[in-house]
């Protein structure tokens, strides 16, 4: 029996990591007839997780185009997703409300600060996956090379704004679960966020509690490819009558 998926993505510039998907689909179900009980791994020798994780074969189609989608723009498929497809259900719910904390084209958090936040809390958890991947994008948006580094040993010494240190001083009173006072507040105010802004603070920094603790759980490896991207320009491709005056 057929499956019926409609996905659409949306991905930062350069990077393809994050993703929004709206999925029609039979849920649950392997579409290629295989029972969903008969399930093969992936090749041991790639470990990045201590789970099993699962073939693309064998799970449901609207996981596997978002995977391959991801992967096509991106150049890789970075492993968070590779382990919350051992848990297909769970997988869709992560990443329906990454993309509505992430992805969200409104309020006064830009993209850069919001994988600031997820630097500094990631760092206060332990989290190397979160850490690694997370400052690589903030790089690519901030196109600073050096703050998420200082950031993930120290935001008290970071070359921060006030804004920003602000902003991270109340992520982590949220990630160690501190009392939130009025006064946090009138801080957050005093530097230009709104009740909205400060809600998305603390969600960011609430969600990615749950992550870097899942991501421990299993012993989520960081792909390679994260560590030096955002760091070294790329090198440019030829135009095309470069490439063939060489020829």
């Amino acid at each position: 029996m057929s499956c019926q998926i409609v996905v659409r993505a949306i991905r930062p510039p350069a990077v393809g990591l994050l993703v929004q998907s709206s999925v029609l689909l039979t849920k649950g179900r392997v579409c290629h007839g295989m029972p969903a009980s008969v399930r093969h791994y992936s090749n041991e020798d790639e470990r990045i997780s201590r789970y099993p994780v699962p073939y693309r074969k064998n799970l449901p189609y609207d996981i596997v185009e978002l995977m391959e989608e991801v992967e096509t723009k991106g150049g890789f498929l970075p492993n968070v997703f590779k382990v919350l497809a051992h848990r297909p259900a769970e997988f869709r719910a992560f990443f329906a409300y990454y993309d509505a904390l992430m992805n969200k084209e409104t309020g006064g958090l830009s993209k850069a600060d919001r994988e600031l936040i997820v630097v500094a809390t990631s760092a206060h958890n332990h989290c190397l996956y979160c850490v690694v991947s997370h400052s690589a994008l903030h790089r690519i948006y901030s196109k600073k090379p050096t703050l998420a580094d200082q950031v993930t040993v120290n935001h008290q010494v970071a070359d921060l704004s006030a804004r920003e240190r602000a902003m991270l001083d109340f992520a982590l009173t949220v990630c160690r679960s501190e009392t939130v006072t009025d006064e946090h507040f009138s801080s957050l105010e005093a530097h230009g966020f709104d009740q909205e802004d400060i809600w998305d603070i603390a969600a960011i920094a609430a969600f990615f509690a749950m992550s870097n603790r899942l991501a421990n759980l299993t012993d989520m490896r960081p792909n390679t490819e994260f560590y030096n991207m955002g760091r070294v320009p790329r090198e440019k491709r030829p135009k095309p009558d470069e490439q063939d005056s060489r020829l």
